[in-house]
């Protein structure tokens, strides 16, 4: 009872850090603008929160967190609208949302496709801050008995869960992560003051800094793909919205659906490595299992849409549980997050919900909040989202590519700052072209760092001794799940088919 006390009080106080005006400001920034940027295709939230680091750095932590949160809201919101209308995913974890959105859209229900969309993006939201709200503290409060040991292995178990995590592509993941931490050990030695690959270059000896890491990888990579890869293909878009009123059998399908999708996606959420996709996917499968006519899926069904659409935002409030509670990522809008609080100097986990509680409440706060102004302005704003779909992409991606150059050179004033921007975008673009993924590489460059010196800490309190990792219960537990993340996928996919060869043969 006192726990819950503690918590609605210290909710209250973060409602009156939200309602401040200069925030409630940046908060509706941020669900416009992510909102926006989960409409235009191939822009992400994870890219969005990259370019605008340098523009926030002068900024108060809390203004510049609540506009983050508003932004990977709000591109949820989003990025569902030109799944339905263009048949082309505004981001990835909208990609089931074509199968029967899209059909939708040609049987004339558009707008009944966008609002069940924008409910249930609503109804996940509000589900997902709550949990987030509960979790997250009480995984803080346990977090507190952490020291360098359990520090050192709990971001261990953030590299290697993205890795297990990844199926087919764990070598090309496994790869990212490495390269990310090789280029973390660029600079100079904290401890012994000597220059590690630096190649000669004084310029080098202060490291990769995230902010340019993030920019290079997510947003000139982006810009440097589109490029490459621009065709000129007009897609089959459906500009005609329609009614936003959904029938009474509509609502009757959609309301489980919401509520199946937030509780399934916010689980998912949760587990570090998961992310948006794997729920939407999920919540789409078990929505055609449960339902009576699975054969009509992919015709238009309105479960189609709402499970996933729920899940998907869902799945953005459980990413901030790992974030916030322990340092760990969820995905990879909350890797280039982490980048974020390394700007400012803060550090995510046990010590923020007492040392900045205005922080972290004041954003919880302001998802509420923004999952209000959202679904209040998303359906009235479609004709909106409607016009920006036809921007011209050479301009859209030639204004990032001019924005994230000047961003970087006015954060650092370094011409050799802007050489690495670049050279991080071409191999980012060479990296995509074989599939393998970034927000590891992001990850690897945040948390090398943190990983080395809280190693070294250890070291110190156990005088050299090794032991001290597995010696001490919490240490070693998270190392066993380590193990487990890193290598049960292939001892399971081994079994499996170990077992289906069984089967064949005995069949």
């Amino acid at each position: 009872m006192e726990t819950l006390t503690q918590l609605f009080s210290n909710l209250a106080m973060g409602f009156g850090v939200a309602f401040t005006p200069a925030h409630l400001v940046a908060g509706v920034i941020g669900v416009i603008v992510g909102t926006a940027i989960g409409v235009l295709p191939g822009i992400g939230p994870a890219m969005t929160i990259a370019l605008l680091l340098p523009l926030t750095f002068g900024v108060e932590p809390i203004t510049a967190f609540i506009l983050f949160g508003g932004i990977y809201y709000g591109a949820m919101y989003g990025g569902s609208t030109t799944s339905i209308l263009v048949n082309t995913p505004g981001e990835t974890a909208s990609v089931v949302t074509t199968l029967d959105g899209y059909q939708m859209a040609k049987k004339g229900r558009a707008g009944a496709a966008l609002a069940t969309s924008a409910i249930g993006s609503f109804v996940a939201g509000t589900i997902a801050t709550f949990g987030l709200m509960l979790l997250a503290y009480q995984l803080g409060e346990f977090a507190l008995r952490f020291g360098p040991p359990e520090y050192f292995a709990i971001m261990v178990l953030a590299l290697t869960v993205v890795t297990g995590l990844s199926g087919d592509s764990a070598p090309k993941t496994a790869f990212a992560t490495l390269l990310g931490l090789g280029i973390s050990m660029m600079g100079m030695d904290l401890q012994t003051a000597q220059p590690r690959y630096t190649f000669g270059l004084m310029d080098l000896l202060g490291g990769v800094d995230v902010v340019t890491a993030a920019i290079g990888l997510f947003a000139i990579c982006e810009v440097f793909w589109n490029a490459g890869t621009f065709k000129r293909i007009k897609e089959e878009a459906i500009f005609t919205v329609g009614s936003l009123l959904m029938t009474r059998d509509e609502w009757k399908r959609s309301i489980p659906a919401w509520l199946r999708g937030s509780f399934l996606g916010f689980i998912i959420g949760v587990l570090p490595g998961a992310g948006a996709t794997v729920a939407t996917f999920l919540s789409y499968v078990m929505e055609k299992r449960i339902s009576k006519t699975p054969e009509k899926f992919g015709t238009g069904m309105i479960e189609g849409v709402a499970g996933p659409e729920a899940a998907n935002n869902a799945s953005c409030g459980g990413a901030l549980v790992p974030l916030l509670a322990l340092g760990i990522p969820g995905s990879g809008t909350t890797a280039v997050m982490l980048a974020a609080f390394q700007m400012y100097g803060l550090r995510p986990g046990p010590l923020l919900f007492s040392q900045n509680p205005e922080l972290v409440w004041g954003l919880i706060a302001s998802l509420y909040i923004g999952n209000v102004l959202l679904v209040i302005l998303n359906l009235p704003l479609i004709g909106l989202w409607v016009k920006m779909l036809k921007t011209p992409k050479p301009l859209l991606f030639g204004s990032i590519l001019v924005f994230s150059a000047l961003g970087i050179y006015g954060l650092s004033g370094s011409l050799a700052e802007m050489i690495v921007l670049f050279i991080l975008g071409v191999v980012a673009f060479f990296l995509r072209r074989h599939d393998v993924p970034m927000a590891p590489v992001v990850l690897g460059v945040v948390l090398g760092p943190m990983i080395e010196q809280e190693y070294r800490r250890a070291l110190v309190m156990s005088v050299g001794d090794p032991t001290i990792f597995v010696t001490r219960p919490i240490s070693l537990t998270i190392l066993v799940f380590t193990l487990i993340s890193l290598f049960g996928p292939s001892i399971a996919n081994a079994w499996m088919s170990r077992r289906n060869k069984r089967d064949t043969s005995g069949g």
